[in-house]
């Protein structure tokens, strides 16, 4: 995004009016044997509230995809984020793969000494849900699946798409600067200040090599073979206008998971944050009714 002179612009367009909540501040964790990433938790309204963690779409941070929703959310659950490998102030390491990306989330679990939690993902986000599932069952109270998909390139247009980004980045190595996102973030605004420049900052702090290489990775996702065997419960929640993921891809895929529940938002798939008056309650019904049943696995 670029003002008249060609200069990287600081401002949204006028028409885009991002939703004026209090955004959390977090900390750098160290994941032992991992690496370090950028970790929000709040508090839920009671000490023992059900930890939900939330997973980040592709080209955006924990706080940039789920700031609208953390005050809503934590009015029933502890709700914690994290920065995914080469995302924000996530772990910089020599490759990206989604297998890894859920290993790192239940490596939180355990540094935030939590035995189960619920896990809500948003596009990438929900891809890595689903091997958090895969990987680690026994740490899954109960999956949401936001504008998600069991398969890519069902399409032409998305086997070229996929595999020309991914021809074209192979070759360049690692993923950007690593000191990318502490620069950005060194002269990062508050939100409470401007939200829209601070959301620009968090948009800015992952690299463009990187956003490249994992659309590669995000395009040989492929969990159709097992993901009829999903026993947790689960909903999942699909943008009726969404251009990125069918949205009857995203309902077919629903309809594989045993006894998931379906959610549609009446808008597109930046609706986490860009439509968040319609995306954040039909998120909190979603992950309700998710709590719900999983306690009564209790």
């Amino acid at each position: 995004m670029t003002d008249v002179r060609g200069e990287p612009s600081t401002k949204l367009p006028p028409r885009v009016r991002l939703p004026e909540v209090d955004v959390p501040g977090g900390t750098m964790v160290t994941l032992p044997g991992r690496g370090a990433t950028y970790v929000t938790d709040t508090p839920g309204p009671t000490p023992d509230a059900p930890p939900i963690v939330l997973l980040h779409a592709l080209t955006t941070t924990g706080l940039l995809t789920w700031f609208p929703s953390i005050p809503t959310l934590a009015k029933r659950f502890r709700v914690i984020t994290l920065d995914q490998r080469w995302h924000g102030r996530g772990i910089k390491s020599d490759e990206f793969s989604l297998r890894d990306c859920a290993d790192d989330a239940v490596a939180l679990l355990d540094v935030l000494g939590i035995e189960k939690a619920m896990f809500a993902g948003f596009s990438m986000g929900s891809l890595v849900a689903q091997r958090v599932w895969r990987q680690h069952p026994s740490r899954v109270g109960g999956l949401v699946l936001c504008a998600s998909t069991d398969v890519f390139q069902k399409r032409p247009s998305e086997r070229l798409f996929h595999n020309g980004v991914d021809r074209l980045v192979s070759r360049i190595p690692g993923f950007g600067s690593p000191r990318r996102a502490a620069r950005v973030h060194a002269t990062q605004v508050r939100p409470a200040d401007d939200i829209s420049r601070w959301a620009l900052s968090e948009f800015r702090s992952t690299s463009p090599i990187a956003v490249s290489k994992a659309v590669g990775v995000i395009g040989r996702h492929h969990t159709r073979p097992w993901i009829h065997q999903i026993d947790v419960p689960t909903a999942v929640v699909v943008p009726l206008r969404d251009r990125a993921i069918p949205p009857a891809r995203q309902m077919a895929m629903a309809q594989r998971i045993p006894g998931a529940t379906l959610h549609t938002v009446d808008a597109g798939h930046s609706c986490c944050v860009m439509d968040a008056d319609k995306f954040v309650p039909v998120l909190a019904q979603a992950c309700s009714e998710v709590l719900a049943r999983w306690r009564d696995n209790w």
